[in-house]
């Protein structure tokens, strides 16, 4: 089921109303991720996020045989790696009459480009204790993340390997690294077996020796011919800034030929450094979680070649971290995420990614209108000058001129390199996306205001982002010219098939006020009422169909959850981002309707009803309380998924964003969390760009992503509480404001409640 299903099942109800089924303060400019796409087309594992187990794994033995195990998953060593910070170990006995078998998966994130590229496979490996070539184990390739079990069409699996073969008797105490050329591996299943799609590789009992046996495994990888040495210059410039819990660190070296990965040395007592972890090409920048205040730390930083032959360290940095006040985190916290946005963004649109790491030609829509408004803050908090804000929205609205439209509508997903649609979900989503359009020029009309300055590049802005405005022709979507309903989708090959009708309360708010704000291809304000608030028997099952509730089904609720009164909302309120996207510029002091007379106080009630649903915690997931709630949209360990404050869609997963775009509603309650996540999560949560996308305790699984939905409601909601800056600049175009005389009349006309 898609996104596209108007009356989904109960078990994934909220799916049709996501719009993405989608850190001193030194400023540096713009590093460009696109080397991750390459270097995950070859790295199958270098380090795991999680202390315990890797999470990509999985481990089970029978009989008498033995094979050590985490909850199911093979552990993780952190003395003994060739990348650090740490390794997978594998230690086994096999045994007569049983077996054992050692799962290793690709590290498994949204977008990830299929396919590997190189023609052997390669891994490293350690044993304390010599091994002979006997008794090392089998090894089968898997294109499927279930290893053993029977494949299914286009599942295949390999031949076993003699894994002795390709080691020869393993000395002790030496790091080997293993090549197994690809030509080697035939199928042996009953499909063809296409090692470039390998999902696992299963490492299995084959001798029975009866003795207990321990490797560890690193830098599993998929490449052509043998590194050779590389010769690199030291790293220069390097800088660190200490932070509440942590150190950034910051660099500059060239991303030369042959660049594997820079690796991060620290000392704390100033004498001995040791590696302590590794950035990929293309990210000049550290963050190393110290987990307290108060500590004194020195930093180096090498450039490796995948030879694992390093050039020399640079200048020594040191820094020390602090607590810091409460205004200071806030700052801390914006900045972060706003590198996602600066630093992240595609370098040839200055769009945002869907996801990082991803396929890093799909840039998204919506999340760039959401990632401008976080530009914005960024002039505002100086993390930019106001002249490299320009110049990026000046690549942004470049790009948007000359990409693909539909009547005006951009498409969700677009290629960065040539605005040409991408249709990730599918063949019918090959045209334009009417809310992921609303959330982009959401976006644009905050910049419009903000960039208002008298040179001739802002005057230029003002008037492009005026241009781009007008021509969506908005009451295109009604699909007929007297519909009550605004459409999600229109395509020139598939017209209106998707006819996903946008009922609300959800999420997409912004489409209707924006649609009935155009001055050239506008809608009646009635049609918020026809529509957007539909009291239509088929508005009726829709709401009721996505939410499995009565409550709201209507629009207006009027009841109460956990002794709290929710004005609007389907059930208790729905996924937070439904309080979040179409208010990060609509400022909801000024919004009410004949359903509520404050849609600020309303979103505060959605907000405490889901942080009260975290606290009673009905499910019992490890990790929820008064300091850990905000169940909304993120990654999850099975997929993209979107919770709510109900025991159906509850799968345990705690979203940093939830809470932290909440701060307008719930500043205290949202500031308790930041502090817990940061400072009690924040040694397998804090990266380059904040805080990661989600973690799931009861999973024991962290999410490897940051999303550009997610990240970005945080700088600017937090902006929104502490200044009201976007709020502001976006309420303050002239065409929001006739919207809104028009809605309140549209609204004089309804029936009283």
């Amino acid at each position: 089921m898609n996104k596209f299903t108007i009356r989904p099942s109960r078990k994934t109800r909220f799916v049709p109303l996501l719009s993405c089924i989608a850190a001193a303060i030194l400023v540096m400019p713009p590093m460009h991720v696109g080397a991750q796409s390459d270097y995950y087309r070859h790295v199958i594992f270098d380090n795991s996020l999680n202390k315990d187990g890797y999470y990509f794994s999985h481990a089970q033995a029978n009989g008498p045989s033995f094979v050590e195990q985490q909850d199911g998953r093979l552990p993780v060593d952190a003395k003994t790696f060739r990348t650090p910070p740490n390794a997978i170990r594998i230690q086994w006995q096999s045994a007569p009459a049983g077996g054992w078998n050692a799962e290793i998966s690709v590290l498994d994130f949204r977008n990830r480009r299929p396919g590997l590229d190189g023609h052997n496979l390669y891994f490293s490996i350690y044993t304390p204790q010599p091994i002979a070539a006997a008794d090392m184990p089998l090894l089968v390739l898997s294109t499927s993340s279930e290893g053993l079990q029977v494949a299914e069409f286009p599942a295949s699996f390999s031949t076993p390997l003699n894994l002795g073969k390709y080691t020869g008797d393993i000395p002790a105490s030496r790091w080997i690294e293993v090549r197994i050329p690809l030509a080697d591996i035939q199928s042996a299943s009953i499909y063809n077996f296409r090692p470039e799609y390998t999902q696992s590789l299963i490492f299995y009992q084959n001798r029975a020796d009866n003795i207990r046996h321990t490797l560890i495994v690193d830098e599993i990888r998929v490449a052509d011919a043998s590194a050779t040495h590389s010769s690199f210059s030291a790293p220069k410039n390097l800088r660190a800034t200490g932070y509440d819990r942590h150190v950034e660190l910051e660099w500059t070296a060239p991303d030369s030929v042959g660049l594997a990965r820079y690796v991060i040395y620290r000392s704390e007592d100033g004498n001995k450094f040791t590696p302590i972890g590794t950035q990929i090409p293309g990210i000049h920048r550290y963050e190393d979680f110290l987990g307290k205040s108060g500590v004194n730390a020195r930093y180096k930083v090498a450039a490796a070649d995948w030879a694992y032959h390093e050039s020399p360290q640079s200048n020594e940095a040191a820094a020390a971290t602090r607590e810091l006040s409460d205004d200071e985190m806030l700052t801390m916290m914006q900045q972060a995420c706003f590198h996602y946005y600066w630093e992240g963004a595609d370098p040839h649109s200055g769009m945002t990614r869907e996801n990082i790491p991803g396929d890093e030609r799909i840039v998204a829509t919506g999340a760039s209108g959401m990632g401008i408004m976080s530009l914005i803050v960024g002039v505002d908090r100086k993390f930019i000058t106001r002249a490299e804000g320009v110049e990026r929205l000046t690549k942004i609205v470049d790009f948007l001129e000359h990409a693909q439209r539909y009547h005006g509508v951009w498409s969700h997903y677009m290629n960065g390199a040539t605005g040409k649609t991408m249709p990730v979900f599918g063949m019918y989503d090959n045209g334009g996306d009417l809310v992921e359009t609303s959330f982009l020029m959401q976006g644009l009309l905050a910049a419009r205001q903000y960039f208002h300055g008298s040179d001739s590049g802002e005057q230029s802005l003002y008037r492009r982002i005026t241009g781009l405005w007008e021509t969506v022709e908005w009451d295109w979507h009604r699909d007929k010219p007297d519909s009550d309903f605004l459409y999600w989708h229109w395509s020139p090959q598939w017209a209106f098939q998707i006819h996903h009708p946008l009922i609300g309360f959800n999420e997409t708010m912004m489409t209707y006020l924006l649609a009935i704000a155009s001055p050239t291809h506008g809608v009646p304000a009635s049609m918020y009422y026809s529509g957007w608030s539909s009291q239509a028997v088929m508005a009726q099952q829709y709401r009721q169909g996505w939410s499995g509730s009565t409550d709201g089904n209507h629009y207006g609720n009027g009841h109460t959850y956990y002794g709290i009164k929710l004005d609007v909302g389907v059930g208790p309120g729905g996924p937070l981002f439904f309080t979040h996207y179409s208010f990060m510029g609509l400022d909801p002091h000024s919004f009410h309707d004949r359903f509520t007379t404050s849609y600020f106080e309303n979103n505060r009630n959605i907000a405490r009803i889901n942080r009260a649903y975290s606290i009673a915690n009905p499910k019992h997931y490890a990790g929820y309380g008064p300091d850990a709630w905000g169940l909304t949209a993120s990654d999850g360990p099975h997929g993209y998924a979107a919770q709510a404050p109900d025991e159906a869609d509850d799968i345990g997963n705690i979203t940093p964003t939830g809470a932290l775009a909440s701060f307008p509603y719930t500043p205290e309650d949202s500031m308790a969390a930041l502090k817990h996540y940061y400072r009690d999560y924040g040694d397998t949560m804090w990266g380059v760009y904040g805080l990661r996308d989600a973690i799931n305790p009861s999973a024991n699984w962290i999410s490897p992503i940051y999303m550009g939905l997610n990240q970005a409601p945080i700088v600017v909601m937090i902006e929104n509480y502490r200044t009201g800056l976007v709020w502001k600049n976006f309420m303050a175009n002239p065409e929001i404001t006739t919207m809104l005389k028009n809605l309140n009349a549209a609204t004089a006309e309804q029936p009283h409640l």
